[in-house]
């Protein structure tokens, strides 16, 4: 009796277990994932992936929008900000300094990119040279040396600004003021291009297209830089009035290729005591200086 209530218990059990489903309806069809399948001898097992080490970074790709970044792009190129122009011309910003503590002097100014030679006609043409790095009154030995300015203009001595205007071509334009130290207005001068507004201009041709010379007033007197010209549009003569007087160095040119022939001294200015002008240097064909008032004479003898 024992060993067969032990049979049917087993009995019992075993039909139990073979009636019991493999399969799990919980987990949804959609859902499922299949295992990778693992070989181990001549049987498959299912085995669940290995996970990720603590040191890996995971790894997130980015969809790249395409039309986005061409807008970006787009807008960027607006925002960029559009070339300097001064005048109808393009224009780079520079400036020099010299000089330590109070007394640094800094120039800011504009100039052209490429080189554009100033008028012929004007009485005072500027240029900046790039190798020492400071302005200068006249013509260029080198052209690739030199800047010519064309803008905005500003001369400070330290912190004070002694000098502003503007230039066009390498020439004075508009209004140009100076200060002293103490920023008291010194003088104020107006420009076109170069001549003073009210300077009296005259011609050789009645097509007004080759100047005679540049007769410079302010306020009603004579009173600025004066300047001659040859037929041929080369310089004559070029010097400064103050008041009606002349003042400083007065130049005579060779007639050719603008060479400087005879410098004259005059009182530097006209509140100066007056004296009478004399030659203070000379210069051959050559643009070799043959004579300095006290200091050299190589001039040829005059022949009797």
């Amino acid at each position: 009796m024992v060993f067969t209530r032990k049979l049917f218990l087993l009995c019992a059990s075993l039909v139990w277990l073979f009636s019991c489903s493999k399969r799990n309806y919980n987990i949804d069809a959609e859902s499922a994932v299949d295992l990778p399948v693992e070989k181990t001898g001549l049987f498959k097992r299912a085995s669940a992936p290995e996970a990720l080490a603590d040191t890996a970074k995971p790894q997130l790709t980015v969809a790249v929008d395409t039309a986005a970044l061409a807008s970006a792009k787009h807008k960027n190129k607006k925002r960029k900000k559009k070339k300097k122009e001064f005048l109808g011309y393009q224009v780079k910003k520079g400036f020099t300094k010299k000089g330590n503590g109070k007394n640094t002097t800094i120039e800011i100014f504009y100039y052209l990119p490429k080189y554009i030679e100033p008028s012929q006609y004007a009485p005072a043409k500027y240029y900046f040279n790039t190798r020492r790095k400071q302005m200068y009154r006249g013509t260029p030995a080198k052209v690739s040396e030199a800047r010519i300015p064309h803008g905005p203009y500003k001369k400070l001595i330290g912190k004070q600004v002694v000098a502003e205007g503007y230039f066009y071509l390498g020439t004075r334009h508009l209004r140009w003021e100076t200060y002293n130290r103490n920023n008291i207005l010194l003088t104020k001068t107006h420009y076109e291009k170069g001549f003073q507004r009210d300077a009296i201009i005259n011609y050789y041709d009645a097509a007004k297209t080759k100047i005679k010379e540049v007769i410079p007033y302010s306020e009603g007197k004579l009173h600025g830089e004066y300047i001659s010209f040859l037929t041929d549009g080369l310089k004559a003569w070029e010097g400064q009035y103050d008041k009606g007087r002349k003042i400083g160095v007065w130049i005579e040119y060779w007639p050719f290729r603008n060479r400087k022939h005879f410098e004259y001294q005059y009182p530097e200015s006209a509140e100066a005591e007056p004296f009478e002008p004399y030659l203070l240097r000379e210069y051959d064909r050559h643009s070799t200086l043959i004579y300095e008032h006290g200091k050299l004479d190589k001039r040829p003898a005059v022949k009797q």
